[in-house]
């Protein structure tokens, strides 16, 4: 069905690459107009091109700046209605090595950013009659991996504060659903580097159902995204959804 968010207006951080970038176009596709933001201002610009979409440069720890771009995006389109909390970052340390710094700048990234992205657009959508936020948390936030403190406490605070968030709009009646991603491995230029191929060409993931233990594709995510900020999802709000191939259910993990 195609136009499944047609004439929907949408922003996400963290486009330029990755996960972003596939959600960006997808929801392009199916007749978004799409506001594609990052801090690589050039390859930000470089994906709007692509999907005839709108680019501005936004470090999500920067408060104005995420002033400026709702305020460029209202009086250009007069209001919001999809916004995917996308942008991130992970780095490989356990508990000793992690310095408080690192810590802090997971949290700022993942959990002040979200939080910014969902306080300044919660307004706009409300003007706009309602719209759907999906933030991006991940299955690491269900589990546990000791390399990366910081990152699985920043993915576990974005699953519980959206839960707040939904429960807010629903009592406020603004009509503004929130929802969470929970992805697993999936073949990013960020997996690509952690894994230790940085510089390699990106795997290309087969179409059709994947074997346990397989990475997938950023249009997996995008898949879920899409259904998400759809209007075919009205139902669904404060729902946390794993996208990663059973990874979580499976018990032997």
């Amino acid at each position: 069905m195609a136009g499944r968010v047609k004439d929907k207006i949408a922003l996400v951080t963290g486009g330029a690459m990755g996960l972003g970038k596939a959600d960006c176009q997808l929801l392009a596709k199916e007749g978004a107009q799409v506001i594609v933001t990052d801090r690589e201002v050039e390859l930000a610009h470089k994906v709007a091109d692509e999907i005839q979409g709108d680019a501005f440069a936004l470090d999500v720890t920067q408060e104005d700046q995420w002033k400026e771009v709702f305020g460029a995006i209202e009086e250009r389109h007069g209001g919001l209605d999809i916004l995917v909390n996308n942008a991130g970052n992970v780095i490989f340390e356990d508990i000793l090595d992690c310095s408080i710094e690192n810590f802090r700048l997971h949290m700022a990234i993942h959990v002040e950013g979200t939080f910014l992205g969902c306080k300044y657009a919660i307004p706009l959508m409300a003007m706009s009659g309602g719209g759907s936020i999906v933030n991006m948390s991940s299955t690491a936030s269900l589990m546990g991996y000791g390399n990366i403190p910081a990152y699985t406490a920043a993915k576990g605070a974005i699953r519980s504060m959206t839960k707040s968030i939904a429960m807010f709009c629903q009592d406020e009646a603004n009509k503004v659903r929130c929802n969470v991603l929970m992805p697993g491995g999936i073949e990013t230029p960020m997996v690509r580097d952690v894994t230790g191929r940085t510089g390699q060409e990106l795997m290309e993931i087969p179409d059709g159902i994947l074997p346990k233990d397989s990475l997938g594709a950023p249009s997996d995510v995008a898949n879920a995204v899409l259904y998400l900020a759809s209007d075919e999802s009205r139902f669904l709000t404060g729902v946390e959804i794993p996208v990663d191939n059973g990874l979580f259910a499976r018990p032997e993990r």
